[in-house]
């Protein structure tokens, strides 16, 4: 035990020295519950679109069964918190807003490398194998960090840290390698509900519930046809993603700017003006988005975002910019923008 114990604390140190913000140990499992909670939001349909947690929900509920040899989970955060208010540009109809996590580089990029270098040095000084996970595998992050101690699942689902808030980007190195477990930490939400009042769409269906198919980070990067007509005006200026429930959290309060350089805002995605976005061609789009998470939703599916804001801008002079979207190939593009036409015609 005593030297899973220095093991432990070499590889807490190594992770802290390559620039993560959290890191805890848990054993490769998950209780019932989450198991379950996973379970019922497969069964209501609430995961929408997203049919691959469906497909691999075997492997998301037990990390053995993803990896059988799994011993261990060293789960990592990054923090990405922002500078000033995350929520400003919603007061500014004009312009897009999108999701604090999507304004600088991809994350998938950043943590993935990070991960792999503490990967090695787990793997080069004790050992054993190793495998690394970022977001895109069958794997419950948030349930994994809470049970490494790294923090809880809010109200609003997401991972909240006493040191960070709701601001931490998160990965997991399996391993063969027994370590001693972190205590679970404990859930710190009391009777706040702030997250859940704050939603725009009413996706909490209760506390710790989510329904994904009324989530607008969902609706503007998973979904893949036309957006729900009467959800539309709900989603304001939202372009990518939605931040609404993670901002308002009162433990943000403690959390410190982002470190990492490459996951501070680029100053132009901050407040992007709509009218520039919809003129975006396809070599436009992918020009201005390289290195970013939104290119992944491709052009279609981001200006019909834009041109739902645009809808919702109330601002006549922007009609132009949906008008000549109106004749679009692609026909969920096209529909957005008779509608945002009509609605703005309409005043």
């Amino acid at each position: 035990m005593a030297a899973a114990d220095t093991a432990r604390g070499l590889i807490r140190e190594r992770a802290l020295a390559l620039g993560f913000d959290a890191v805890g140990f848990a054993p490769a499992a998950l209780g019932p519950e989450a198991r379950e909670h996973l379970a019922a939001f497969l069964a209501a349909g609430q995961h929408g679109d997203m049919h691959w947690m469906a497909d691999r929900a075997e492997q998301r509920a037990d990390p053995t069964a993803l990896w059988a040899e799994a011993r261990s989970v060293i789960a990592l955060g990054l923090s990405y918190a922002p500078e000033g208010d995350a929520l400003a540009t919603l007061g500014r109809p004009d312009r897009g807003n999108i999701s604090v996590y999507a304004r600088g580089r991809d994350y998938h990029d950043v943590v993935k490398g990070r991960l792999k270098h503490l990967a090695q040095f787990v793997a080069a000084r004790f050992g054993p194998a190793v495998k690394v996970f970022v977001d895109t595998a069958p794997v419950m992050e948030k349930p994994l960090a809470q049970r490494a101690g790294i923090g809880w699942q809010g109200k609003h689902t997401n991972l909240v840290s006493r040191a960070h808030g709701s601001w931490l980007f998160l990965g997991e190195i399996y391993t063969t390698l027994e370590l001693p477990p972190d205590p679970p930490h404990a859930d710190r939400c009391g009777t706040c509900t702030r997250c859940l009042n704050a939603c725009p769409t009413d996706a909490f269906p209760a506390p710790y519930r989510l329904d994904a198919t009324r989530c607008i980070s969902y609706l503007t990067i998973e979904h893949r046809g036309t957006l729900p007509h009467a959800l539309r005006p709900l989603l304001g200026n939202h372009i990518y993603g939605c931040d609404d429930c993670l901002a308002v959290c009162p433990w943000n309060r403690f959390a410190a700017v982002a470190r990492e350089a490459k996951l501070r805002a680029r100053p132009e995605l901050t407040a992007p003006r709509l009218a520039e976005l919809a003129a975006l061609d396809q070599a436009g789009f992918r020009l201005a988005f390289a290195g970013s998470p939104i290119k992944r939703i491709g052009w279609a599916r981001f200006l019909r975002n834009v041109i739902i804001a645009i809808g919702n801008s109330g601002a006549a002079a922007l009609v132009p910019a949906a008008a000549r979207l109106a004749g679009a190939e692609d026909p969920v593009l096209a529909e957005a923008a008779r509608w945002a036409v009509g609605r703005l015609e309409r005043g």
